[in-house]
């Protein structure tokens, strides 16, 4: 297997209102999915009903979600490097409509579901969000479908903000067996690379390397719309190119019944985390608005 299959470039699985549709079946896998909505302004889609449960989550710009016989205006964001965003939850076998008055783009984080769970509008207040790491290190972490009041079948999701120079996803962990501190969990990246002075394109970094077991070997430059999948190995770092922020968004689900997020550091690496103790947060972080 190729490890270029792992790498899914911006504008890849175009089609219709869709920027990106990673289905199970094009990353290869059974559980986790990843598409992103685009609408212009006042355009709607249909989004018919299937086993995923998945979010509405607004990249940029709000919407309303109509489902059920109810309807949701969703405020949204300007940019994910500004705020985080209230959001829907969308059990399976569920037809939506989705519009946007001023227009936008709209993740819809998605995993294969075992069980029917409500509808659910989820405020912004919801959100949890903190700070992690420290020094070069530091990035910021906010969960819509993890560690906090959402029930999911089987979906976490998360979005990471890191400061232009920081290193992310690190030390690198993997999550690629099931036992008592860890869970398999597939797990999809989606990138966004704020733009630079004079509106200058930037680029990130992404390594995955082999955990016991499973062959992988991945080491390559991502920009804004790429998508890297990650069935198993250890992941990171995810090096911002100084000059340019970084975002991107988690998409986690395995075949665990319990949907939390347990993980093992690489051990050569996990010593890092003592640093920490020793060192300041990035003072450029938070990069958003967290309330």
């Amino acid at each position: 297997m190729s490890n270029e299959k792992y790498v899914i470039r911006a504008g890849e699985t175009t089609h219709d209102e869709y920027n990106l549709d990673v289905t199970p079946e094009k990353a290869g896998w059974e559980w986790s999915s990843l598409r992103v909505v685009g609408l212009t302004a006042g355009a709607s889609v249909e989004i018919p009903g299937g086993e995923a449960e998945y979010l509405v989550l607004p990249l940029e710009g709000g919407c309303v979600v109509e489902a059920e016989g109810k309807k949701y205006e969703v405020a949204g964001r300007e940019s994910v490097f500004t705020d985080i965003t209230d959001y829907v939850y969308i059990p399976r076998n569920t037809d939506v409509r989705l519009s946007s008055p001023a227009g936008g783009r709209f993740s819809l984080p998605g995993a294969k579901a075992t069980k029917d769970l409500p509808l659910r509008y989820c405020p912004r207040n919801e959100v949890q969000v903190g700070l992690r790491g420290a020094g070069p290190a530091s990035r910021q972490v906010n969960n819509y479908a993890l560690g906090n009041d959402l029930e999911t079948s089987h979906l976490l999701a998360t979005e990471v903000l890191t400061p232009g120079g920081n290193w992310s996803s690190y030390p690198p962990h993997k999550h690629d067996e099931h036992n008592d501190v860890e869970r398999v969990l597939e797990e999809i990246y989606y990138y966004e690379v704020r733009r630079g002075d004079n509106e200058t394109e930037g680029f990130a970094l992404q390594r995955i390397y082999p955990s016991p077991g499973h062959d992988i070997d991945v080491c390559t430059e991502v920009r804004d719309g790429d998508v890297v999948v990650m069935p198993y190995g250890y992941h990171g770092p995810s090096v911002a190119a100084p000059g340019y922020d970084l975002y991107y968004l988690n998409v986690m689900a395995g075949p665990a019944e319990d949907s939390v997020w347990l993980m093992t550091d690489d051990p050569h690496h996990t010593w890092v985390r003592q640093t920490w103790e020793t060192q300041e947060v990035d003072p450029r972080l938070p990069m958003t608005k967290t309330s």
